[in-house]
C-alpha cells in the first residue's frame, strides 16, 4: 500500500484543485464532471510517474502537482478578468500583468491561493523531510505495472473521447467544460485552429455589404450628412472602462456624468453602441476604429497584426491633408503600441515621454493632465496649417478603479463604498469632470467649432463574473432590471460637429467596426478603394455585428438581441437589447453563417496584408 500512497495522495489533492477550479468558474456547488474530464487527464502523468520515475518520484509529482496548480490559478484569474478560458496564446501577455498588478490583485479572493498551499508543504517535506526519502526512491513495483497500465489505457481513452466529440463547438467555454480545463488546454496547443485563409481576390466590399445586411436600394445616391464636417479637425476620444449605462445615471439624485449627458443631449447619440475588442481590450479598440477589422482570432491585434502595413483611418486623412497624431499617457512600449501606431500611419504618438510623471495615476498621468497637454498641442499642430486627426486615449479610470479620493467628484451612497461598482461610479465620474475640462480648452483655443469630435468607450468596465452577489444587485438597482450581457457590452457613442450636430438619438445598432465609414461619411471621405467591414451609422438602418473572445465565437449582435452560441447555432441564447428602437426579427442561422464568415473575411484580409515593421519617433 505504501508504494501507491504518492498516486492516490496527488490524485486526492487534485480532485479538490479541480472541485475548487470548477466552481468558481462555472458556479456549481457539486458535479461529477470534474472526475470525469480532469482526473482521467491527470491520472495519465501520475501514471507515466509511477511507470517511469524511479528516482526522486515524490519531487517529479510535487512538480506535476505545482505545474497542474498553476493552470489553475491562471484560468480562475484570467476568467475573473476576461471571463473567458485562458490559453497559451496568454503567454504572449505576460509582461503586460506587471503594469496591470492592482487589476490582478483587487480579482484575487484570499482562497484562490490554498490550491498551492500543499505545493509549499510537500516542497517543505521534500527538502527536510526523511520520511520523504521513501517516496524519492521507490520505484513502480512490477506487481502493479499491470494495473497502471490498465489505468493509464482507460484515462487516455476517457481524454479522447471528451475531446474529440466536442473539437465543432464553437463556445470555448463550452468547450473546456466538456473536454476539462486541462484537456481544452492541451487541446488548443495541438488544435489547428484557423482554416486557410480566403483568397484575398475573393474578398469584396460587396460580399461584406450583403453579409452586413446593408441594402443598396435603401442607400441614397448622396448620403446624408456627407461632407457635412469637410476639412475639420478630428479628435476621437476613447473613455477607458467606460459602459453606456453610466449616461443620465442619477446616484442619490446627482449625475454620475454630467458633461457626457450634455454632450448626449445637444448632439448624435448613439445609446446601442457595442464594443468589438478582444484581449487587447484598449488597445484593440484602437486598432478596430482606425482600420474598420476585426480582431484577430486569438491574440490581441497589436500581437497579430501590429507588423503588417493596415490601411487605415490615418492614411485615409493623410491623403486628404491631414495631419495624425495619438495620444496615452503610458509607455509606447504597453501592448506594443509602437509598433501599432507606425502600421496605422499616425505621424506621432505621444505617451509618457511627452506627459511626464505629474499627477500619476495608476501607470500614467491623470486624465487632467492627458487632456491639458494635449489640447495645448492640439492647438499647435492646428496653427501649422494643416487639419488634425487625434486620437485620445484616456486612463484614469482604469480597472480596479481605485482614484485617489482628492479626484472624487461625486459622492456614492454608504452602500456602495468600498464595492467594485462604487469605485467604478467613483473613477468614471472622475473621467467625465476630466472631459469636460478638455472640452473647455477646446472652446477656449478655438478648437471646438472647427472640429469633429468623436465620444466612445473603449470596453466594459463590469464584467459580470467579477461582480460579488451584493455588488450584481446594486448593478439591478442602477439599472432597474438584472444585469446582463447587453448592458455589460454597451458603451456609448457621441458624435458633436458644432453647427452640423443637433440633438438627436439614433437607435440602430453599432459597433466600434463602424465608426471609421461614419467618419469618413462626415468628412466627405471616398471610401471606394478602402475595403470595410463596418457601415455608416447616419445611413444604414440594419446591422450585424460579429463578436468573439469576450463572447464565444459566433455570438453576434442584431438589431433586437445578442446571440450567443452553444456547441452551435441550435443551443444558443439570445438576450435581448430592449424594447425599444428598430428590430429586424430575432436572431437566425442564416445570420449567425453571415456573422461567422465575416470574421473569416476579416481574418483573412488582414493575414494577407503585406508586412512593414519599423517604429516612428516620438
Amino acid at each position: 500500500m505504501t508504494r501507491i500512497r504518492p498516486f492516490l495522495f496527488f490524485s486526492a489533492i487534485m480532485t479538490i484543485k479541480s472541485f475548487l477550479t470548477w466552481s468558481v468558474l462555472y458556479e456549481e456547488t457539486w458535479s461529477w464532471t470534474p472526475l470525469l474530464t480532469e482526473i482521467p487527464f491527470i491520472w495519465i502523468f501520475f501514471c507515466l510517474i509511477e511507470l517511469f520515475a524511479s528516482k526522486r518520484k515524490l519531487a517529479v509529482y510535487v512538480l506535476v502537482n505545482l505545474l497542474f496548480t498553476a493552470v489553475f490559478f491562471a484560468v480562475i484569474m484570467y476568467y475573473k478578468y476576461y471571463g473567458v478560458i485562458v490559453t497559451y496564446h496568454a503567454l504572449k501577455m505576460v509582461n503586460q500583468v506587471t503594469a496591470v498588478k492592482n487589476s490582478v490583485f483587487s480579482l484575487m479572493h484570499p482562497y484562490y491561493l490554498f490550491i498551492f498551499l500543499d505545493v509549499v508543504v510537500l516542497g517543505a517535506m521534500l527538502l527536510r523531510s526523511k520520511r520523504a526519502e521513501l517516496w524519492k526512491r521507490i520505484a513502480a513495483p512490477r506487481a502493479h505495472r499491470g494495473v497502471l497500465t490498465f489505468v493509464l489505457a482507460g484515462s487516455i481513452a476517457l481524454c479522447l473521447s471528451n475531446i474529440v466529440p466536442n473539437r465543432a463547438s464553437m463556445s470555448e467555454f463550452n468547450q473546456a467544460k466538456e473536454m476539462g480545463i486541462l484537456g481544452y488546454e492541451a487541446y488548443t496547443i495541438f488544435a489547428k485552429k484557423e482554416p486557410e485563409p480566403i483568397a484575398a481576390g475573393d474578398i469584396t466590399q460587396q460580399t461584406i455589404d450583403v453579409l452586413k445586411g446593408t441594402q443598396p436600394p435603401e442607400t441614397p445616391e448622396t448620403p446624408e450628412y456627407a461632407g457635412a464636417a469637410s476639412g475639420r479637425n478630428v479628435i476621437i476620444i476613447q473613455l477607458e472602462s467606460f459602459q453606456n449605462f453610466l449616461v443620465d445615471l442619477k446616484v442619490d439624485g446627482k449625475e454620475v456624468t454630467p458633461v457626457l449627458n450634455g454632450l448626449v443631449r445637444d448632439h448624435f447619440y448613439f445609446p446601442r453602441f457595442y464594443q468589438q475588442v478582444g484581449p487587447g481590450n484598449t488597445s484593440d479598440a484602437e486598432f478596430v476604429v482606425n482600420t474598420s477589422y476585426y480582431i484577430p482570432p486569438t491574440d490581441a491585434a497589436t500581437q497579430r497584426y501590429a507588423g503588417k502595413r493596415l490601411p487605415s483611418l490615418p492614411k485615409l486623412l493623410a491623403a486628404n491633408g491631414y495631419r495624425s497624431a495619438t495620444f496615452h499617457t503610458n509607455t509606447v512600449e504597453f501592448w506594443n503600441r509602437g509598433q501599432l501606431y507606425d502600421a496605422l500611419g499616425f505621424e506621432r504618438y505621444y505617451d509618457s515621454s511627452f506627459f511626464g510623471q505629474e499627477d500619476i495615476v495608476f501607470f500614467g498621468a491623470s486624465d487632467e493632465t492627458l487632456y491639458a497637454k494635449t489640447a495645448d498641442e492640439l492647438k499647435r499642430l492646428r496653427d501649422e496649417g494643416k487639419p488634425v486627426y487625434a486620437h485620445v486615449i484616456s486612463m484614469t479610470a482604469h480597472h480596479p478603479y481605485t482614484i485617489p479620493p482628492e479626484k472624487d467628484r461625486i459622492a456614492v451612497p454608504e452602500r456602495y463604498r468600498g464595492t467594485f461598482v462604487g469605485d467604478y461610479l467613483r473613477a468614471q465620474s472622475y473621467a467625465d469632470y476630466a472631459l469636460g475640462q478638455f472640452i473647455d480648452k477646446l472652446k477656449a483655443n478655438g478648437l471646438w467649432d472647427e472640429s469633429l469630435i468623436v465620444v466612445y468607450g473603449d470596453h466594459l468596465g463590469l464584467p459580470i463574473y467579477s461582480l460579488t452577489r451584493d455588488e450584481k444587485d446594486m448593478m439591478n438597482e442602477l439599472l432597474g432590471h438584472p444585469y446582463a450581457y447587453p448592458d455589460m457590452l454597451n458603451v456609448p457613442l457621441v458624435l458633436a460637429a458644432p453647427g452640423v450636430t443637433q440633438p438627436q438619438t439614433f437607435e440602430r445598432v453599432g459597433g466600434q467596426v463602424d465608426l471609421l465609414p461614419t467618419i469618413a461619411n462626415l468628412l466627405g471621405v471616398s471610401l471606394a478603394d478602402y475595403l470595410h467591414f463596418g457601415l455608416d451609422l447616419l445611413n444604414e438602418s440594419a446591422n450585424l455585428l460579429p463578436q468573439r473572445y469576450y463572447l464565444p465565437t459566433g455570438s453576434f449582435i442584431n438589431e433586437e438581441a445578442i446571440f450567443v452560441p452553444g456547441n452551435g447555432f441550435s443551443d444558443g441564447v439570445s438576450y435581448p437589447l430592449d424594447a425599444t428602437g428598430p428590430t429586424s426579427g430575432p436572431p437566425t442561422e442564416e445570420q449567425y453563417e453571415r456573422a461567422l464568415r465575416l470574421l473569416r473575411l476579416s481574418d483573412s484580409y488582414v493575414s494577407q496584408l503585406p508586412d512593414k515593421v519599423t517604429v516612428p519617433e516620438p
